[in-house]
């Protein structure tokens, strides 16, 4: 069973791109609903990296457990008409709780330039769920991807880390420049 998600948003695809690899960004997505905690001792990584895998524990709330999951994570890149495509793999697991009981999970990000706005990304995000209870999970799923968009959608424009340089810093560069 499939959730697909397909939308525009206000950053450019590198913004995007780093915030598919920081778990803090991922986390940002299902707050303040559900909390994403690591598991190992050492924390959550910095950032996402191919090959990685990190178990973390979901509650709700902060209170109500939800169950553990395994992160695994890889990407690629594709070479598309538009453009590249940047995908952010998880095909980790649920490991306990309601979710444990699919025995498929393979969660794919996509991101590139917007058809006719490179300063914007095409997000695309599809799920794909298996196992003896997915169909009655799916409305779940659902539902929790429909905030999760609403989330993207919200937050990307906070994404963006480069800020511009202060009236101060530029006209210092400049009169070094001048005098070198």
């Amino acid at each position: 069973m499939r959730i697909l998600l397909k939308f525009v948003i206000d950053c450019d695809p590198d913004a995007a791109w780093r915030a598919l690899h920081s778990p803090r960004a991922v986390a940002e997505l299902y707050g303040p609903f559900v909390d994403l905690a690591p598991m190992a001792p050492e924390g959550l990584p910095t950032a996402f990296q191919p090959g990685d895998d990190v178990p973390v524990r979901l509650s709700a709330l902060g209170t109500v457990p939800l169950g553990q999951q395994f992160i695994h994570m890889s990407e690629r890149r594709v070479d598309e008409r538009g453009g590249e495509v940047r995908i952010f793999r998880d095909s980790g697991i649920p490991l306990t709780g309601p979710l444990s009981s699919l025995d498929v999970w393979d969660h794919q990000m996509a991101v590139s330039a917007a058809p006719g706005d490179p300063g914007r990304t095409l997000w695309r995000d599809r799920l794909v769920i298996g196992g003896p209870t997915a169909p009655l999970l799916w409305p779940l799923l659902w539902s929790v991807w429909q905030w999760r968009g609403a989330r993207i959608r919200a937050l990307a424009s906070t994404w963006a880390h480069d800020p511009e340089p202060a009236a101060s810093e530029s006209t210092a560069e400049s009169t070094a420049d001048d005098e070198a």
